[in-house]
């Protein structure tokens, strides 16, 4: 099942230490399996508050994502990012094909004799 690894990136300044990071991180990930979806995109805010942009990079799955995040290559070029943006990143499973919400509705329902 594919799984993402999503972040959440605040402005900061620019810097060579992040244009490094930029150049650099794709290499870190396609080891993995990992390909870009989302890449700096700029977001359309619907509801609450969301400064800054969004990353989503897609894996085979969670081990391989987990993977990525842990490895030295990665880990090297962390600092580069984390000295100039503030970030929450997140890895997360996606839903298996043919998911689909109202039977996890259902389910939940069951659970709670509702």
């Amino acid at each position: 099942m594919t799984a993402y690894a999503i972040g959440h990136i605040r402005p900061g300044a620019l810097h060579e230490d992040v244009l490094r990071y930029i150049e650099t991180i794709e290499s870190t990930f396609e080891p993995f399996g990992g390909r870009f979806l989302v890449h700096g995109a700029e977001v359309e805010v619907k509801e609450g508050t969301w400064p800054g942009t969004v990353v989503v990079i897609a894996f085979p799955g969670l081990d391989a994502a987990r993977d990525w995040y842990d490895s030295e290559a990665y880990q090297d070029l962390v600092p580069l990012r984390t000295r100039h943006m503030p970030a929450e990143i997140i890895l997360v499973d996606g839903v298996p094909e043919g998911y689909r919400a109202a039977r996890t509705a259902a389910a939940l329902r069951a659970r709670a004799g509702l």
